[in-house]
């Protein structure tokens, strides 16, 4: 059931740090779409890609409205840890992100938390404190990832989707960006996130070999706490082939991304 809206809302956007958010932002400023924004909210899990990061540094000279960030804990550093249950159960692995592991000799993944734990939540966080006016969430879905759209589960937040309003796909926002001689943002996601394209991983490895090993040292730390729990070991992987990263032989025509299996709209926008 879909929330109503309040009179008077607080109009902010969802800044995912992609092409597709970063083109609503720009808008918005321009006053193409109104009313002027009263921030863009960036949910930081202190794991992004050094693009997107590099990339929200120039944004923020370049609106007439802030863009704030918000912190829940570091992704990388917490879905690495032991939880130690306080009724003296045993140790696990505090697993948050997608990645891809072989049960029973039937290929699998994790269930994600990563989108909701720390993307919605800190922006709900954020949200509370216009509770009585309402907000208006804008968030950067084009035509062709319309099927990611939902409708807010609280009464005080309204999702927006100006893109879908414009009849807008993603590659009209690049080419707004190009005619307006904005620069391109990059995929926004975790450096380490298993839902890479195989493009994205040859890319990374090529062109920025010291954040590709800094994914190829994480797989390796969720191996180590996966051995050091107490509970059933799955060795997990962030490509799914279910091979070693740094032994994968990323092709052309490989894994592509599975950002269209978003279900939040959050990521990679």
């Amino acid at each position: 059931m879909a929330v109503k809206p309040r009179p008077n809302p607080v109009h902010i956007i969802s800044l995912g740090g992609g092409v597709q958010s970063t083109t609503i932002a720009h808008m918005a400023a321009a006053g193409i779409i109104k009313p002027m924004p009263a921030a863009a909210v960036f949910a930081d899990t202190q794991s992004e890609s050094s693009e997107t990061y590099r990339h929200l540094d120039g944004l923020r000279s370049e609106l007439n409205f802030p863009i704030v960030t918000l912190e829940t804990g570091d992704l990388a550093r917490d879905s690495t840890a032991l939880i130690e249950p306080r009724a003296g159960g045993k140790k696990y692995v505090n697993a948050l992100i997608p990645a891809f592991y072989t049960m029973n000799d039937k290929k699998v993944m994790i269930n994600r938390r990563c989108t909701r734990n720390y993307k919605i939540v800190p922006i709900r966080r954020y949200s509370r404190q216009y509770f009585e006016r309402g907000v208006s969430q804008w968030i950067g879905i084009s035509t062709d990832e319309a099927q990611r759209m939902r409708d807010s589960d609280v009464g005080y937040v309204v999702n927006r989707y100006p893109l879908i309003e414009l009849g807008m796909s993603r590659q009209d926002c690049l080419q707004w960006l190009r005619d307006h001689k904005k620069r391109i943002p990059p995929k926004s996601s975790c450096y380490f996130c298993p839902f890479h394209s195989d493009a994205h991983w040859y890319d990374m490895k090529k062109d920025r070999p010291w954040e590709f090993n800094k994914a190829v040292a994480y797989e390796r730390q969720m191996w180590e706490a996966n051995e050091k729990s107490e509970t059933r070991y799955i060795k997990p992987f962030l490509h799914q082939s279910r091979i070693p990263l740094d032994e994968v032989e990323f092709r052309s025509d490989g894994y592509r991304d599975g950002f269209g299996n978003d279900c939040s709209g959050s990521c990679g926008v």
